[in-house]
């Protein structure tokens, strides 16, 4: 048995932002990763950051807080740089994913973070709304972990689930998201590569596709430059998959998807000018899952919140993406706010309903389809992290149940680490 103040299970983006933002208010934080290393899909599958600004030709910063530390350090190293969306979307940040890893190690270690890899969380002990402990297995056996507070950065909603709570999404009346394992190409004739723009690409994805001769499901998608000299990264698969949980379905689909980075390879290098003699160097660890359980929380964030611009008491986190859905057809769904335009996404969308000492960050959170389409970026995920690691050192403080908080003080704790609570 293994006991500690805040356990956070999942080391992406939201998991590392909660328990970095729990052990600087001076809990003890255990984070729990199944992979060998730090940032889950920020560092395995993407290598850009989505939501840190609004969309539009005035370029307002939304996100703040740990984010612009983690930002400032690769900075520092040359890691990272800014580029305009390729759809819009507003300024994005691209960054060198080893280089994360880095600076999420140091600042677990600078904060006294303690880490368990190989690790993956399979049940869990519950008394009414309370969770007492999870059941993690690794490579020594299972053992269980209790804790004061937990928080499920799953992005599955794995303990969530495992402790009752109910979930929409997978299962749901609306399809999930599809899923994309993203691929590296290098040694790419930059010049040549100038010369076409997406729609030309669209365009010969079609036409490669009426000529029999190739299979692309995604007749669109894109590419970006990297931090490395001639290397982009992409953006181009699409398989479609009813409940990325289920995993006799997911290891096909991830067959799936390696099959199609190949062919849509074949097909750069076959059409693309600059791409005749590239080298397709990587590809992602595993599919990117989009969608998969979201939770039903204290509050359900809405496709009307979004398109309004609709601002909470108990906002923690700001947004202005577009909704961005990744349906079952070849084509992405975009659906854009008001220029200048955001909204706030409320704490008690990190709360499973009637959970007492449980919170979740990340994609598991609680919103409908559209709305999570929308708010599931990197730098949102961030910020709900940082919330939620913030809450859970509150609730310890307070002694009280995660939903009981003063929000007033979460709030300032925020103000206090330099989180945008408006613009």
């Amino acid at each position: 048995m293994i006991k500690t103040e805040v356990l956070v299970i999942g080391a992406g983006c939201a998991g590392i932002n909660a328990a970095i933002a729990a052990a600087k208010a001076g809990k003890k934080v255990l984070l729990v990763e199944k992979y060998g290393f730090l940032g889950g899909t920020s560092t395995f599958i993407l290598d850009t950051m989505n939501g840190f600004y609004l969309p539009g030709k005035d370029n307002l910063k939304v996100v703040s807080g740990l984010g612009d530390e983690i930002i400032s350090r690769l900075q520092a190293q040359n890691e990272c740089f800014e580029r305009s969306n390729t759809y819009g979307s507003g300024t994005v940040i691209t960054y060198g994913p080893e280089a994360l890893k880095k600076v999420y190690m140091d600042l677990c270690e600078e904060h006294n973070v303690e880490l368990l890899f190989h690790a993956i969380a399979v049940n869990v002990t519950k008394q009414d709304h309370t969770l007492n402990s999870v059941k993690v297995a690794t490579k020594n056996g299972t053992f269980d972990i209790e804790a004061d507070v937990f928080i499920d950065a799953s992005g599955d909603g794995d303990v969530a689930y495992m402790a009752g709570y109910e979930f929409d999404g997978v299962g749901g009346q609306e399809h999930v998201q599809s899923l994309t394992t993203t691929f590296r190409v290098a040694n790419i004739d930059e010049e040549q590569a100038s010369t076409f723009t997406k729609q030309d690409m669209w365009q010969w994805m079609k036409e490669a596709n009426a000529s029999g001769k190739y299979q692309l499901p995604r007749e669109e998608g894109s590419f970006h430059k990297t931090t490395l000299k001639g290397c982009v990264a992409t953006n181009m698969v699409r398989v479609i998959l009813d409940d990325p949980t289920d995993v006799f379905a997911l290891t096909k689909a991830e067959i799936a998807g390696q099959r199609q980075v190949h062919e849509y390879y074949r097909f750069m290098r076959d059409y693309l000018p600059g791409y005749q003699n590239s080298v397709l160097i990587s590809s992602s660890i595993q599919i990117g899952v989009r969608e998969t359980r979201r939770i039903i929380g204290e509050y359900t964030l809405t496709e009307q919140d979004v398109l309004s611009g609709a601002k909470f008491e108990d906002g923690v986190v700001l947004c202005g993406s577009p909704i961005e859905d990744h349906n079952q057809t070849s084509a992405t769904k975009w659906v854009y706010l008001q220029e200048n335009d955001y909204y706030s996404i409320p704490y008690r969308t990190l709360i499973p309903k009637n959970s007492q000492n449980l919170l979740v960050a990340g994609r598991c959170f609680s919103a409908t389809h559209s709305a999570h389409a929308g708010s599931r970026s990197i730098a949102q995920c961030m910020g709900m992290g940082q919330a939620a690691g913030i809450a859970a050192s509150i609730a310890i403080d307070q002694k009280c149940p995660v939903k009981e908080i003063s929000i007033e003080r979460l709030r300032e704790q925020l103000l206090a680490q330099n989180v945008q609570l408006e613009v």
